[in-house]
């Protein structure tokens, strides 16, 4: 996984107290605010999420503290602004925060609106399954598996189980009603988001391995008066990986 996201990197060449500034900033107002802004989501375990204290945990909150260890040598200098999937562009292209580690897949249509840093994690589509029977994904050839309508893992998994019985569905809510009723044999979806619902419920295993890879990045604004922060985050993001930190980190949030 290490040598994977480094190959993608060269390819790719603390809650505070008080009402943020609103406004996205270069790396020098950045340091004389005394603390970073940044967007981040509160219902994606195991990348972001509220824990049972209700304070924000998990592998995108660990890197934003990190960036404010190093800015300002300090992991609590930090604004965290949560948002919703629809609000996390929107969040940097309106100057509302400084960056969003927000579960962003990297993509050229996205690479047009904003800036993105180096890879930190590659997700891919996953499958879930109750019955035990099933140890591999190559097991669901001929199975019936679930997926959400209109999802981009439907040609993936269409191309790699070509016999497999494809059921679209709703919600997440959908789908874990429909494998506890045994109405299909997996759920296929984004490798993060199945690790959050193993891990929150019993008798759910996540099969070995994943059909495909995309590398999800920090999401920052485009424009030269921002190249020093994006610097200072590639170069973080690259210490991170040299030194072992961030794999060591995707190890402790039980990521793949």
């Amino acid at each position: 996984m290490r040598w994977v996201i480094y190959g993608l990197m060269l390819m790719v060449g603390a809650q505070m107290a008080g009402p943020p500034l609103g406004v996205a900033a270069d790396l020098e107002t950045i340091q004389a605010r005394g603390y970073l802004i940044v967007a981040v989501r509160d219902d994606w375990p195991p990348l972001s999420f509220l824990d049972a204290a209700g304070n924000l945990a998990g592998l995108e909150i660990d890197l934003a503290r990190q960036l404010a260890q190093v800015i300002f040598d300090d992991p609590n200098a930090i604004l965290f602004e949560t948002v919703s999937n629809q609000e996390r562009l929107p969040a940097v292209l309106e100057d509302q925060v400084d960056m969003a580690i927000a579960g962003l897949t990297l993509t050229p249509e996205r690479q047009r609106l904003v800036s993105f840093s180096l890879p930190y994690y590659l997700d891919g589509v996953g499958f879930l399954v109750r019955d035990p029977r099933f140890q591999r994904w190559q097991d669901l050839q001929g199975q019936r598996i679930g997926l959400l309508q209109g999802s981009s893992a439907i040609p993936v998994v269409r191309q790699a189980l070509p016999q497999a019985h494809l059921t679209p569905l709703a919600s997440y809510q959908q789908a874990l009603l429909h494998l506890e009723r045994g109405q299909i044999d997996a759920f296929a979806g984004d490798g993060t988001v199945l690790v959050g619902w193993q891990q929150e419920q019993p008798g759910y295993t996540l099969l070995p391995g994943l059909l495909s890879a995309y590398p999800l990045a920090i999401a920052l604004p485009k424009g030269t008066q921002y190249s020093d922060l994006r610097n200072l985050v590639n170069q973080a993001l690259g210490s991170w990986h040299d030194n072992g930190w961030l794999e060591d980190r995707i190890r402790v949030w039980g990521l793949p």
